[in-house]
């Protein structure tokens, strides 16, 4: 009995395993992107199973533990670079320098949640120079205006649908825009952020819409989105920044696709998962909190920050602007197969990289 359950636990597996690597943008496909810790986790457990239990005179054995043994690698090979064990993509800091450095704090605040107070004093302990919030309402917007005594730069779009957006700064914005790139009720912002030293930062804060049965049912909306900005950003030489909560984990093809086509680095590589939802589920976390930055910069400090109500833990990143240090850095090299398959997800909602307001042009 228990042979035959390990079986059919395996072939669930391989459905599991292989159904992502069709580039179909179904949720149901496109869904299971995102457990892929989990999944390793199962395929290790079934293989210390079958290890224990199957006879290992008959042929079916060795099928199903080389199953199990060649899905655990193949999930291990997408979550290994986000641990210590591989080499770090974001140099570290050489020396804080607080002209040049930024720090920003990304939260999904969760609509329903009425614990602002506790994200009110988290920003107070921490002092990030820029504080982006997700999922604010009006409601939201009137609890955080206390805020603005310290935060002089504001960009403010409270919504009742799950996808308001507020930036607060102590840096100076310019050239800012707040666009709906590809659903008309889901903003961006962008804004030209101006250092301490002077030194100007290209900025977008995105939230797009996840691939769901209660959201959209194609990841096609999410997609389109993160790569036109990627586009937009791809052929710039100035320092950038692209942060938020992408509603994609970081292994997932999608954002693979994006930190190809942008150029962009990620700071987690090399450090760790920094698991920002479910918060409320220990079992079923993934990194979708993001913070991807131009070579420009070197890493002072990512961290997760305690829990405050949400579904989602806030991160903070702290940056330093070091171009001298940070120019061998490298991330994602983009082929000519991935240009093709990005401009293919733009056409279906016909969006193109100069739909993208580009701060500081």
């Amino acid at each position: 009995m228990m042979a035959k359950l390990l079986t059919a636990l395996t072939y669930l597996l391989v459905y599991i395993t292989v159904l992502p690597l069709w580039r179909h943008d179904a949720w149901w496909v496109r869904g299971l992107d995102f457990p892929r810790f989990q999944f390793m986790l199962l395929a290790l457990a079934m293989l210390v199973a079958e290890l224990l239990l199957f006879d290992f005179s008959e042929y079916t054995s060795w099928l199903m533990a080389i199953i199990a043994l060649g899905s655990l690698c193949y999930h291990a090979g997408w979550i290994i670079p986000y641990t210590t064990l591989y080499p770090v993509e974001v140099k570290k800091a050489r020396r804080r320098d607080p002209q040049n450095q930024i720090s920003i704090l990304t939260a999904n605040v969760l609509t329903s949640n009425r614990r602002a107070s506790d994200l009110l004093q988290m920003v107070h302990q921490y002092q990030p120079d820029v504080l982006v919030t997700l999922e604010t309402d009006q409601w939201w917007e009137d609890q955080l205006a206390e805020l603005e005594k310290d935060y002089n730069y504001t960009l403010k779009c409270p919504l009742d649908n799950k996808y308001g957006m507020h930036v607060y700064s102590k840096l100076l914005l310019q050239d800012t825009a707040i666009q709906f790139l590809v659903e008309p009720d889901v903003p961006s912002m962008h804004a030209l952020v101006e250092l301490r030293s002077g030194v100007q930062v290209r900025i977008h804060f995105l939230h797009p819409a996840p691939p769901s049965p209660t959201e959209n049912f194609r990841s096609s909306e999410r997609d389109a989105e993160l790569l036109v900005v990627a586009k937009s950003v791809s052929d710039e030489f100035s320092p950038i920044i692209v942060t938020g909560d992408l509603n994609d984990v970081a292994w997932s093809t999608t954002t693979r696709l994006f930190r190809k086509i942008s150029g962009l680095l990620d700071p987690r590589i090399g450090r760790g998962m920094f698991n920002t939802f479910h918060a409320d589920y220990f079992f079923a976390r993934w990194p979708l909190d993001h913070l991807f930055h131009s070579e420009h910069f070197t890493l002072i400090s990512i961290k997760r920050l305690p829990y405050f109500g949400s579904d989602h833990f806030p991160m903070l990143v702290e940056l330093l602007y070091d171009e001298t240090h940070g120019a061998d850095q490298r991330g994602l090299v983009a082929e000519e197969d991935d240009h093709e398959w990005a401009e293919e997800k733009m056409e279906v909602h016909d969006v193109d990289e100069e739909d993208v307001h580009e701060p500081g042009k």
